[in-house]
C-alpha cells in the first residue's frame, strides 16, 4: 500500500512539475513546512498529556508576538532556590514542550529556571506552519524576554533550531548565543533533509530548484548555508551532543558530522533509546544537567 500510495504522490507531482514547475516546488516547501494537526495524536499520547497537567502548573504561560502570529513560552522557576542562570529547551517536530518535562524538571533542580518554548505551529502556539525563520524568531522573542541564556538544548528539529539561532544564521535576526548548547537527536545537513524530501515527492529539476530557491527567500541565505557542522564549528563554545546510534528518525551519522566540529564538541552515545525515549533516559538528563552546571561552576571559580 505504501508503494502504491508512494507512486501516487510521484505522478501527481510529476504532472504538475512539468505543468508549472515554479508553483510545485512552492507547494511542495508548503508541505513541507505544514505541522501535524493537533487532532491527530492517538490516545496514548493525549492521555500523556492529560498526565503531564500538573507538572505543567509549575510553569507561568506568556504568549510572545512574532510576524506570523505568536508563540508559547512557559517559565520554570528553579526549585527553592533564586537561580543563577536560564536555559531554554525546545522541542522537536511535532512535539510540544510536556514532551520535555523530564529535562526541564531536573534542571530546575540543578538549580536552573528554565524557559521552553512551543515552536510556531505546535502546542499553546498558533498557527499550522514551522520553518526555520518562524523558529529562530520564535527563540529570539523568547531571548528578548527572558535572556540572555547560559545554555539552550534542543531535541531533533529543535536542536537545529537552537544551532541557528546561535550562530544567527536567519537574516534580520540577531544571533543569540549562550554559553554553552545542547543537541539531542539533532539533524545536521539541512540540504539533506530538503533532498530526501524532493526525492519522496519524485519532483522534476526546476521544481526542485524552487523548492530550494523558497528556503532562501524567506530565511535570506541559500540552503547549501544550513551545515550543521559548519555552524557548530563556528560557535566554538562547550557543546553536548546526544544520539542512539540506532535512531530510526535521525542517523546517528548527523552526530557523527557534528563530532567534526571541533574540540569543543562533547559526544554522548546513548544507545537503547531511540529518538524519543533518549529524553528520558537517567543517563541522558544526567548528562544535560551536569553539562548545564558547568557554567556555574566555572564562574564561580
Amino acid at each position: 500500500m505504501t508503494s502504491l500510495i508512494q507512486k501516487v504522490i510521484h505522478l501527481g507531482f510529476d504532472i504538475t512539475g512539468r505543468l508549472a514547475p515554479v508553483t510545485t516546488g512552492r507547494f511542495a516547501f508548503r508541505l513541507f513546512a505544514t505541522t501535524p494537526s493537533p487532532r491527530s495524536g492517538s490516545k496514548k499520547a493525549r492521555l500523556a498529556l492529560e498526565q503531564a497537567r500538573p507538572r505543567m502548573a509549575a510553569a507561568t504561560g506568556l504568549q510572545l508576538p512574532i510576524h506570523s502570529g505568536s508563540v508559547a513560552t512557559w517559565y520554570f522557576p528553579a526549585a527553592g532556590v533564586m537561580p543563577a542562570e536560564t536555559v531554554l529547551v525546545t522541542h522537536g517536530w511535532g512535539a510540544r514542550t510536556e514532551h520535555m518535562l523530564d529535562i526541564i524538571e531536573a534542571l530546575r533542580q540543578e538549580g536552573k529556571a528554565v524557559v521552553a518554548l512551543d515552536l510556531p505551529g505546535h502546542g499553546e502556539s498558533s498557527g499550522r506552519t514551522l520553518d526555520m525563520a518562524r523558529a529562530v524568531e520564535a527563540v529570539d522573542a523568547a531571548w528578548r524576554q527572558y535572556g540572555p541564556f547560559s545554555m539552550m538544548l534542543g531535541h531533533s528539529f529543535g536542536g537545529a533550531v537552537v544551532l541557528n539561532a546561535a550562530v544567527g544564521s536567519i537574516q534580520g535576526i540577531r544571533p543569540n548565543s549562550p554559553d554553552r548548547i545542547a543537541l539531542i537527536s539533532a539533524p545536521n545537513a539541512l540540504p539533506a533533509v530538503f533532498e530526501w524530501f524532493a526525492d519522496m515527492l519524485g519532483l522534476r529539476p526546476k521544481s526542485r530548484q524552487a523548492l530550494f530557491d523558497r528556503v532562501e527567500e524567506i530565511a535570506g541565505r541559500p540552503l547549501k548555508s544550513f551545515m550543521g557542522t559548519v555552524q557548530l564549528a563556528a560557535f566554538n563554545k562547550p557543546a553536548l551532543v546526544v544520539h542512539a546510534r540506532e535512531d530510526k528518525e535521525v542517523s546517528a551519522d548527523n552526530t557523527r558530522g557534528f563530532q567534526t566540529a571541533g574540540g569543543h564538541v562533547e559526544v554522548l552515545w546513548a544507545d537503547g533509546y531511540g529518538h524519543r525515549r533518549i529524553l528520558k533516559a537517567p543517563e541522558v538528563i544526567g548528562a544535560v544537567t551536569e553539562f548545564a552546571g558547568r557554567s556555574t561552576r566555572a564562574k564561580a571559580a
